[in-house]
């Protein structure tokens, strides 16, 4: 799969649902942001890339759009990136991550 196909499918995917996260099966740390959205009601849509035959490709191309930076897990909410683990618990800390998660229509309390 060539890049920019790459990443349009990670665009295409990820404004699929109102949160997406990009996830290894086998991490702790996609696991933890998966719980924790879990744990606040909300249903994200997952994508393993290690169950995914392109899933390498969708990695680097995500690796990519963070500047770099681990690949996994990355989360998107309304179709726009958060980031990585820190980006999400930042915002979670912050208090700004409820009020993504509205606006998104992934929860409504």
């Amino acid at each position: 799969m060539y890049y920019s196909e790459s990443v349009e499918r990670v665009v295409r995917l990820a404004s699929g649902s109102a949160v997406v996260i990009f996830s290894l099966s086998t991490c702790c740390m996609c696991h933890a942001v998966k719980r924790l959205f879990c744990g606040m009601g909300v249903n994200p849509t997952v994508y393993e890339l290690d169950q995914d035959p392109r899933g390498q490709d969708i990695e680097m191309a995500l690796s990519h759009l963070l500047g770099g930076d681990s690949a996994v897990p990355v989360v998107f909410i309304g179709g726009k990136l958060v980031g990585a683990m820190d980006r999400v618990m930042a915002s979670h800390i912050g208090g700004t991550l409820v009020p993504l998660l509205k606006e998104a229509g992934a929860l409504w309390l």
